[in-house]
């Protein structure tokens, strides 16, 4: 990855999730970068006085809020602590962000939509989300764009990575206990390495464009696939001898609706910045190759 020289100095929130993770593995290689990482312990960025009293402290030049309540179905049992980090929380980082003149980028879900979709999600597409989880996140979007009209909004979709939870090893972990797993196969989507979101964010950042071009975009790893032939592909890639069977959504039930159809079109981000998007199947592999 080619990046400017430009010394900027970047505060990384949610810094213990799967893309705070890469992106503390990529701020390695990119020493001309001041990096802050901070997870809730360090900066509960619920609280407007820390989140101020923060700022004021150091000179913030992007803000990569990657900070989340992200239990989907827990969400539907306590909307109120999803709404306060997805939502609320987000609001006060936007002011002060826009206080500070501090250039906010945003993470986002593919769960604002409600799936009803037969073709790829555009930025401008009407949003409708059919679950807590996705109700809190489009609150965030709307706020973080009403108190920080700077803002970038990045909508991803089914993140996997060597670290944290997630599908990709909840399926490894899966086909090592058991003989046979069940996995959806009528839900639609785009799989996502956050190595990847990680990498095209700092490209962002060092394009010097971020400033001119706010707004929502979408991005996931090119194709498209379902959850079954997503667990499939792990399967053939890991050498497992576990059967993988494919079921439908209705058999089986989840406390929070799924969008059937969870596809993003990713033209925008790769036309504005210049981005190439790699390949689900081809970071995947690159993902078991690190978790291997």
């Amino acid at each position: 990855m080619s990046l400017s020289n430009k010394q900027a100095t970047i505060l990384v929130t949610g810094a213990n999730g799967q893309l705070g993770k890469e992106l503390q593995l990529l701020s390695l290689d990119l020493p001309s970068y001041t990096f802050l990482f901070v997870a809730k312990e360090g900066l509960n960025i619920a609280d407007a006085a820390a989140t101020e009293k923060y700022f004021a402290a150091q000179r913030i030049d992007f803000c990569i809020n990657c900070a989340a309540y992200t239990a989907v179905d827990k969400a539907e049992s306590e909307p109120e602590n999803a709404f306060l980090v997805n939502g609320i929380a987000v609001a006060t980082l936007a002011a002060v962000c826009k206080k500070n003149n501090s250039k906010l980028i945003h993470i986002s879900t593919d769960y604002v939509f409600d799936g009803t979709a037969t073709q790829p999600y555009k930025e401008t597409d009407q949003t409708n989300p059919v679950s807590i989880y996705g109700q809190s996140k489009l609150q965030g979007e709307v706020l973080a764009l009403e108190n920080c009209p700077s803002t970038i909004i990045i909508r991803t979709a089914w993140v996997y990575s060597s670290f944290g939870n997630n599908f990709v090893k909840t399926m490894l972990r899966l086909m090592k206990e058991r003989e046979s797993i069940n996995v959806v196969n009528d839900q639609l989507g785009c799989p996502t390495y956050a190595a990847d979101l990680a990498a095209a964010i700092m490209q962002i950042i060092a394009s010097g464009k971020s400033n001119e071009n706010p707004g929502i975009y979408h991005y996931a790893n090119a194709g498209i696939t379902n959850w079954y032939e997503f667990a499939i592909a792990i399967k053939k890639l890991s050498g497992s001898a576990c059967a993988v069977n494919p079921i439908t959504t209705a058999a089986y039930p989840t406390a929070a609706k799924r969008p059937a159809y969870s596809v993003l079109d990713t033209s925008k981000i790769t036309s504005t910045f210049q981005l190439a998007i790699p390949a689900w199947e081809d970071s995947l592999k690159s993902c078991l190759r690190l978790i291997a």
